[in-house]
Parts: C-alpha cells; sequence; structure tokens
C-alpha cells in the first residue's frame, strides 16, 4: 500500500505486510526509516519511509517478503519454483 501524504501523513511511504516479529526487530533497528502505520500496524504491517535516499534494495527485499507472506500455497510453490530455476541457472 502506498500512502502518498494521505490525510496529513508526514512521509511518503509504503506500507507492507510483514510476518510477526518483522515490524517490531526493523523499528528498534531504524526508526527514522521504519514505523508502525495506522490502522495496519497491529497486523504486524510495517511502514517504510521512501522520503530522502531509501535503500532500494531493502525496499525490493521487503516488497517480496510482504508479497511471499500473503501469497497461497499454490502462489508459494511457484515462486519457490522461478527462484530454484534463477539459482540453478548460476
Amino acid at each position: 500500500m502506498l500512502d502518498d501524504h494521505h490525510h496529513g501523513a508526514a512521509h511518503l511511504a509504503v506500507w507492507l505486510p510483514q510476518p510477526l516479529g518483522v515490524q517490531e526487530t526493523l523499528i528498534e533497528a531504524d526508526p527514522g526509516r521504519f514505523f508502525r502505520p495506522p490502522y495496519v500496524g497491529p497486523s504486524g504491517w510495517i511502514g517504510v519511509v521512501l522520503d530522502g535516499r531509501p535503500d532500494w534494495g531493502l525496499v525490493a527485499t521487503l516488497v517480496r517478503d510482504a508479497y511471499s507472506h500473503v501469497a497461497g500455497p499454490k502462489l508459494k510453490a511457484s515462486l519457490k519454483a522461478a527462484q530454484n530455476a534463477k539459482a540453478n541457472r548460476r
């Protein structure tokens, strides 16, 4: 979910679903970059600030992790097969 200063939010940010525990770890490690977003924060989602100079590699990893977190079993198997095929080409 993209938050483009909706309702006066302080940041341009992306909100991503994450497994339980990830939110706390990220906020504790870098509270200037990560936050608990309203509405979905209690469910473990993480807010990632995009203003300034974000670490786009980290953002990409978190987006990929979020997608995998909400994917159903069939899609997860498909993603894993694609990752294995990519690793075997190296």
